[in-house]
């Protein structure tokens, strides 16, 4: 009976270990501030005119109270792709990179191999979770996208496929509920 009664008072002491919030919801509802962020359409195609998933990109981010510090379209070349994250990397306002396009595997495609090869840590998870959700929607084609995220210094990079279909998925099931939490964890 001492037990029950001693556990009642650590638990009146200690009402923030409630069990009606878990840490995650918490560190999220604690990081929903302003982040600035680059958008990047890596495409050989696209022009300002039609880069629908950059101006996607752009509106999702602006609609959650986000800034576009930069907004680039670019060829899909290695040394660009470099060239933009290691800007980004010396802007210390720029907290969030979101290249879009170049994620596919025609002799083209290198945004990936650029992106990946940048990353100081690695979040598998983005691209495994991304695929998943992808695989939901279109089948077992979602294999051949190679979505990538991470971490170089204070920057959080995500690369996504370049079709408005896998921007907004990327973007409101992944990117937007996430990136604050990400940049959170950075800046600690």
């Amino acid at each position: 009976m001492a037990m029950h009664d001693h556990h009642t008072a650590a638990q009146t002491e200690h009402p923030a270990h409630d069990h009606q919030h878990p840490s995650h919801v918490s560190h999220k509802d604690q990081e929903k501030g302003s982040l600035a962020c680059m958008v990047v359409t890596c495409s050989d195609t696209r022009t300002r005119e039609t880069d629908t998933s950059g101006k996607l990109i752009c509106h999702l981010l602006k609609e959650q109270g986000h800034t576009i510090a930069d907004h680039h379209l670019i060829k899909d070349e290695p040394e660009e792709i470099i060239r933009l994250l290691e800007k980004a990397a010396q802007q210390p306002d720029t907290q969030v990179v979101i290249i879009n396009g170049g994620t596919g595997i025609s002799r083209r495609d290198s945004t990936y191999e650029a992106v990946d090869g940048f990353l100081q840590k690695k979040l598998d998870g983005f691209g495994e979770l991304f695929r998943y959700l992808s695989y939901k929607d279109i089948g077992s084609s979602a294999m051949l996208s190679r979505a990538t995220a991470g971490i170089h210094e204070h920057v959080v990079i995500f690369s996504i496929p370049g079709s408005q279909g896998a921007v907004r998925l990327a973007m409101e099931k992944l990117i937007i509920p996430e990136m604050g939490h990400i940049a959170g964890e950075l800046a600690k």
